[in-house]
């Protein structure tokens, strides 16, 4: 097997189980809170004191994987305003700056939310009745890490297109 056939293979399992924590994610939240309020309003109690906790986390994991899942297409939010009115020859010198920015902001905060989750494991701080928060947090340096490489990939694929014209 080749690097290249093993890093589709990977790339396949990753897309899979990206859009099976997607869907399975928001499922959850959509039966939690559904649940909440039946509990709440129809039944007479409180709900889960645990509930609102759990879909505020899960909101979190969701717009993370939601954005990791944008961004494997290069689909995530973009003002191609510029790009419109600009003469073909300069747009892909502007595609290659956007992935080159997108590529490093999402690198710096990859870096700063894994200072931010060791310095919550540090305080040992809890969530859900007493588990770690730094488990659930673990998704932010994970997702912008993952969109970091993703915008490199989408640079690389937007570079060497224009090098194999200047070859020809």
């Amino acid at each position: 097997m080749s690097l290249g056939s093993l890093l589709r293979r990977l790339d396949r399992m990753g897309r899979c189980v990206e859009d099976v924590l997607l869907a399975s994610m928001l499922t959850t939240m959509i039966l939690l809170a559904g649940w909440q309020i039946v509990q709440r309003n129809l039944i007479g109690g409180g709900g889960m004191i645990w509930g609102d906790e759990l879909l505020r986390l899960m909101v979190l994991w969701l717009g993370l994987l939601g954005a990791m899942a944008a961004s494997r297409e290069d689909r995530h939010v973009a003002i191609d305003l510029l790009l419109r009115f600009l003469p073909a020859k300069f747009k892909p010198l502007v595609q290659i700056l956007l992935h080159l920015f997108t590529a490093i902001v999402c690198g710096m905060l990859a870096y700063y939310s894994w200072n931010f989750v060791q310095m919550e494991r540090e305080f040992q701080t809890e969530v859900l009745a007493g588990l770690p928060a730094w488990w659930f947090e673990m998704i932010l340096p994970l997702g912008f890490g993952v969109m970091s490489m993703r915008y490199l990939g989408h640079l690389r694929r937007t570079i060497f297109p224009l090098a194999a014209e200047e070859v020809a």
